[in-house]
């Protein structure tokens, strides 16, 4: 099961005006620990920014489940409950989870969520659909392999 840590890097980007502008943004990283994390987002983004930069946050990422697309260029957090009979009370039990949908646009995130999930034996609803501001996500990398060789293929 992997542990997902969103990590913020703070940094000066250049604008298409010529202007420098500090941002933030939100990347997820799959690591054992906060350091791990912190270290493996420092050699993802190493060499796509420019000059200095700063790990700003991290924190743990709370999503059960991750569906790629390629295509997409997009994440989208949904909520799912997952519905469950209480034996004792005869009650209806709903469990929240998250999952990370990457798609191009909305319609897609629901269809690629529908897909992902179609194999599921426990019955569910989708609670909320939401873009996020993630610019990139990078799994567990082992060596010698590029991130998108890491990436599980579409079935």
């Amino acid at each position: 099961m992997a542990n997902w840590f969103e990590c913020r890097v703070k940094y000066d980007k250049m604008l298409e005006n010529g202007m420098q502008k500090k941002v933030t943004e939100p990347y997820l990283v799959d690591a054992l620990s906060f350091t791990e994390a912190e270290a493996r987002i420092i050699e993802e983004v190493s060499p796509f920014i420019s000059g200095e930069f700063s790990v700003s946050a991290v924190k743990r990422a709370n999503f059960s489940e991750l569906f790629f697309d390629e295509t997409g260029d997009r994440w989208y957090k949904c909520k799912l409950n997952f519905i469950t009979l209480d034996e004792k009370s005869g009650m209806e039990k709903r469990t929240a989870s998250y999952m990370l949908v990457q798609a191009a646009d909305f319609e897609t995130a629901l269809k690629n969520l529908n897909a992902g999930m179609k194999g599921t034996m426990a019955d569910w609803v989708i609670v909320s659909i939401a873009e996020t501001p993630l610019m990139d996500v990078y799994p567990f990398n082992p060596e010698g392999k590029t991130q998108e060789e890491d990436r599980p293929k579409e079935q």
